[in-house]
């Protein structure tokens, strides 16, 4: 019976599960590795709860209950008794390695490890525990609270058990769970961010202006948002390190990164994050 999450990362992806986890009536206690951090990830929740009042999708005693819900800190040891801790920490491995090996020694035997990770090993993840079969993936879709879909990762020892209770708990969020089997970038990914890689391509090779791509793709594939404006969402220096990695597990030549959005993640130009990367934002 999960009753209490732990949420490690206060960013974009942190705040938003750990918002979904307290709608879902869950308790959560939210991590990370600044005060400051912990502060700006509880600032952004509230401010989504007060949009969600001014729609009147909420209730202001409904959004105060979900606020209560949640807890912030920069200790681990207050994850130590939660039921299913959620990483949602920088997109390399190493850090995330680190951080399940040092929670196997805090957290009690029952605690079920996910990762937030879009693409990293979750058998590799796992190895650096003494519970792999309790170690799962959860890639959630940014943003967080509106998204539907859930991809959970079952690595090479996860348990059916583990995989259980996560897509129960993923139900109980209101969101969709569909079983990926971990591979490099797992499915969604692994189709979406090429797609992404040759639109820039496209956009290098002056084929077409980024304008006009990302019109093609809304208005001929029917995509809400176009992959170039996508890229600037997602931020373009998260994007080259997801590539990066299915470059470097696969070893196929055709998933190499696009020079030009290397280029740009070394201009520091990343996106919305930084008001500039394939556009400009104010």
């Amino acid at each position: 019976m999960v009753k209490t999450i732990g949420v490690i990362g206060a960013g974009t992806m942190g705040n938003g599960i750990a918002q979904v986890a307290a709608e879902a009536g869950y308790q959560v206690i939210m991590r990370d590795i600044e005060e400051e951090l912990v502060q700006r990830g509880i600032s952004s929740i509230q401010k989504n709860l007060n949009r969600a009042i001014e729609k009147g999708k909420l209730v202001q005693e409904k959004a105060q209950e979900i606020m209560g819900q949640i807890r912030g800190t920069v200790e681990l040891q207050d994850l130590a008794e939660v039921d299913v801790i959620i990483e949602a920490i920088i997109e390399k491995m190493e850090p995330k390695k680190e951080l399940f090996k040092e929670l196997d020694t805090i957290c009690k035997e029952t605690t079920v490890f996910a990762s937030n990770t879009s693409g990293l090993s979750i058998t590799e993840i796992a190895a650096s525990t003494n519970r792999s079969d309790k170690v799962v993936g959860m890639h959630f879709f940014n943003p967080v609270p509106v998204m539907k879909l859930i991809e959970i990762i079952k690595g090479q020892e996860t348990s059916e058990e583990t995989f259980g209770l996560v897509k129960n708990m993923v139900e109980s969020f209101g969101k969709i769970g569909i079983l990926v089997n971990d591979a490099p970038l797992f499915a969604v990914n692994r189709i979406l961010v090429p797609m992404i890689n040759e639109a820039i391509f496209v956009l290098a090779e002056g084929t077409a202006s980024a304008v006009d791509i990302d019109e093609g793709m809304k208005l001929g594939a029917n995509q809400p948002i176009g992959p170039l404006a996508l890229a600037d969402l997602i931020g373009l220096d998260t994007l080259l390190l997801v590539i990066e990695t299915l470059y470097t597990e696969t070893s196929d030549s055709k998933y190499r990164p696009c020079p030009l959005l290397k280029k740009l993640v070394r201009a520091g130009h990343l996106g919305r994050k930084t008001g500039q990367g394939f556009y400009s934002y104010e």
